[in-house]
């Protein structure tokens, strides 16, 4: 299908949905439970990675990955304890349904599948702006590798230069550089500006509704 439109793509934790704190703590508890101290502030520098890849960065090479599947299933465990109440971002599905109505083509590119994407899903509440997601499961390699994104505008058949990619953390601006769309920042994952720069953002901002309030101007214009 192709589109001569444009497509914003969003990442979905911390970007638009307040989740990455939860994640940290399910993150740490999982860790624990498995016999890990990890600091939660590294936890929270790796959080978007998906599961395998930010046991890996945290633990190293030379862990006993036996405990792999045991640590993430215990992070979806722990996690998913909080699915009826995930807190949406300020103005996140104002956002969403702000930019289909100005013409844009509205993705979700996200390490999240099944039942937590549901969840997601209903926190943002924006369903008629959403004309695709390109979810864990539909993907070989994740985030910052650019497959996620290249996947999410293949879904919708718009080019990578006709394209903007929203995301919270440097994995998100790693993958976006690398699949070649404009990248922009917002700072409510908790990860510093600076660092969102140096990883390729072309602007930041504040939050959603900060973003919403500057559509007139920069890569969202």
């Amino acid at each position: 299908m192709a589109s001569t439109g444009r497509a914003a793509v969003f990442d979905v934790d911390g970007t638009l949905v307040d989740t990455n704190h939860l994640h940290v703590v399910a993150w740490w508890e999982a860790f624990r439970q498995a016999g890990h101290e990890v600091p939660m502030h590294a936890i929270h520098r790796a959080v978007g990675l998906p599961s395998t890849d930010l046991v890996a960065h945290l633990l190293g090479d030379d862990r006993d990955t036996d405990q792999d599947a045991d640590i993430s299933a215990g992070h979806k465990a722990l996690y998913g304890q909080y699915f009826d109440r995930l807190p949406p971002l300020p103005e996140a599905g104002t956002l969403l349904r702000r930019l289909h109505g100005d013409g844009w083509t509205v993705v979700l590119a996200t390490s999240a599948g099944g039942a937590e994407l549901s969840a997601l899903r209903r926190a943002i509440d924006a369903d008629e702006a959403i004309a695709a997601m390109a979810g864990a499961d539909d993907v070989e390699e994740g985030k910052p590798a650019p497959e996620p994104v290249e996947h999410a505008l293949e879904l919708v058949g718009v080019p990578a230069e006709r394209a903007v990619f929203v995301g919270d953390t440097v994995w998100d601006m790693q993958a976006g550089r690398r699949a070649g769309v404009r990248c922009v920042g917002v700072l409510c994952g908790g990860i510093p500006r600076a660092d969102l720069e140096e990883s390729g953002a072309d602007a930041v901002y504040a939050d959603p509704a900060h973003l919403l309030s500057a559509l007139g101007e920069g890569a969202l214009a």
